[in-house]
């Protein structure tokens, strides 16, 4: 059993709660208290498979560091002939089945080129089948998101192929606790997008940076309404750039919910009524504004 105490850190607690995983939170709790992951499945009543699962989330959420293998060796990446691909589809029946599988995900025919880059996720990164056709699905699913019409491609693919051998998501476990993860970081930044009032377009890939910063800082959804409410006050309108500094210095501070900022925003030049002065930087940004710069 766990015993009576065990102290989490106030990071350690926001990322076990965006995360929403109850199985996470109690293993993150039984490792804290100094009990080995081994004996965690007869201890926390739980299979082997739940325990692998939330072992997965922690590890997801850098709450786990352990030492894992590295999936990219050294080097330069091998590059397989044609005659490579010839001999695999011809004995190598599990593979034909997973070429055959990724055919029938992307609705077309695979040609050699792309053929090699497969064989590349099972030679060189050493990636199970299962998890080559998860790592498809979720390739596809994003893509459609997206609203992309051009055609997925082997090389796309590749690039978020080599993202998960460098994560260290090798195992069915470890992609399902990744997925979960970004779908629900995907939901969060769709509710970020619709009360910054941005509609008919995606994020682009610089707004998308400055969403993921503050999420990773822990910041609630009414903490960043209320950012954006003061930057629109002060500035006249959304300016992320300008946002982002009234959300770090609140990161700062050790604020990240509406009810801390309200009760420990104590930045300098703040009056009685509750109003306070612009400092030199965000003077410098409404004057830009202003100039048109």
């Amino acid at each position: 059993m766990m015993s009576e105490s065990v102290t989490i850190s106030q990071a350690d607690l926001r990322k076990l709660l965006s995360a929403a995983n109850p199985d996470g939170a109690l293993l993150y709790l039984y490792l804290q208290s100094g009990k080995p992951l081994e004996t965690a499945e007869k201890e926390l009543n739980m299979n082997g498979s739940r325990v692998c699962c939330a072992a997965a989330v922690l590890r997801q959420l850098g709450l786990l560091p352990e030492e894992r293998p590295a999936r990219i060796a050294p080097g330069e990446r091998p590059a397989y002939t044609d005659e490579d691909v010839y001999k695999t589809m011809d004995y190598d029946t599990d593979f034909r089945g997973l070429y055959e599988e990724v055919q029938r995900l992307l609705g077309r025919s695979l040609n050699t080129e792309e053929i090699k880059i497969l064989l590349g996720f099972v030679r060189y990164l050493g990636l199970d089948y299962d998890v080559i056709s998860i790592l498809v699905s979720y390739c596809k699913a994003r893509a459609e998101k997206k609203g992309r019409k051009r055609r997925l491609g082997l090389l796309t693919i590749e690039q978020e192929a080599y993202a998960w051998a460098e994560k260290g998501i090798d195992t069915l476990e470890e992609a399902a606790a990744f997925i979960q993860m970004q779908n629900l970081r995907e939901s969060k930044i769709g509710k970020l997008q619709q009360m910054l009032q941005i509609y008919g377009r995606n994020l682009t890939a610089a707004e998308t940076r400055y969403a993921n910063a503050w999420l990773d800082m822990g910041m609630d959804e009414e903490a960043i309404s209320m950012a954006y409410e003061r930057t629109c006050l002060n500035t006249g309108g959304l300016n992320w750039a300008y946002m982002n500094k009234i959300l770090q210095r609140w990161h700062s501070q050790g604020l990240h919910t509406a009810e801390e900022i309200r009760t420990g925003d104590q930045k300098p030049g703040t009056g009685a009524n509750g109003q306070r002065q612009l400092d030199a930087d965000e003077v410098a940004a409404i004057r830009r504004m202003m100039e048109g710069n």
